[in-house]
């Protein structure tokens, strides 16, 4: 047991409780600390953290925004406000939070990562991709910079440079379903059917409720004129849901 007015062992027992999933209580924890010691920068913080895990992020951000005041140079604060943001579609919000983390620290590959994301919501294809090519820069394994590179490249319809991207994704993560699937896709629309169906059908594999590769191998089926195997496809797709890509 700690001593009552310990704001350290408050936070402390926030972080066992954030560990173990027991937002609620991390939660509690961290108020206690914060109530205990109101400049406590590292309190709003975690409690910050805490009200994200929940998908709280208009509190997340309030406290993120506090520790800032308390430590303007948190570019961790910065960067987890700016996911916030794009969780709740405030897309240039997340921009400037992340582009200050970047001021701050030139070589934080999250906050490149992060600001390209609110860049290709946005639209703002290119910047998107300079923001990714940067986090891959500084963190060469970094699979979800190429995936969504991949599939920033397949929104400019340069399929080739989305195909590469993808292929990096599969050397760093082979049981990634999603990247099998979206380099599949890209193979579709450069007419490259058996590796598109090939994809496809690994994209399956590793997750047999997957409507979206059920469609795309349809269509790569349906344009080798194999429409025996691609009404199957169609057909499996409509069973699971599929909407059109």
């Amino acid at each position: 047991m700690f001593k009552p007015g310990d704001a350290e062992a408050y936070l402390n027992s926030g972080f066992v409780h954030a560990n173990s999933g027991e937002f609620d209580s991390a939660i509690a924890e961290f108020t206690e600390a914060i109530r205990l010691k109101p400049d406590f920068a590292d309190a709003y913080f975690n409690r910050g953290l805490a009200y994200a895990a929940k998908s709280d992020f208009d509190e997340a951000i309030v406290d993120y925004t506090e520790a800032i005041r308390l430590q303007p140079d948190d570019v961790l604060a910065y960067i987890n406000r700016g996911i916030a943001h794009l969780m709740t579609n405030d897309f240039d919000e997340a921009i400037a939070d992340c582009t200050e983390a970047i001021r701050l620290q030139p070589d934080e590959a999250e906050a490149y990562f992060d600001r390209g994301v609110g860049y290709a919501k946005n639209n703002n294809f290119d910047k998107a991709i300079a923001d990714y090519t940067d986090a891959i820069r500084l963190t060469p394994d970094f699979s979800k910079a190429y995936f969504n590179r991949g599939y920033v490249y397949t929104d400019k319809g340069d399929f080739d440079k989305a195909i590469a991207d993808f292929t990096d994704v599969i050397r760093l993560e082979p049981d990634d379903a999603e990247a099998y699937l979206n380099r599949g896709i890209a193979y579709t629309l450069t007419d490259d059917f058996d590796k598109a169906i090939a994809d496809c059908t690994e994209a399956i594999r590793l997750n047999p409720r997957d409507a979206d590769a059920y469609y795309t191998r349809g269509l790569a089926y349906a344009k080798k004129n194999d429409f025996d195997k691609a009404n199957m496809d169609h057909d499996r797709a409509m069973q699971l849901g599929h909407a059109p890509w």
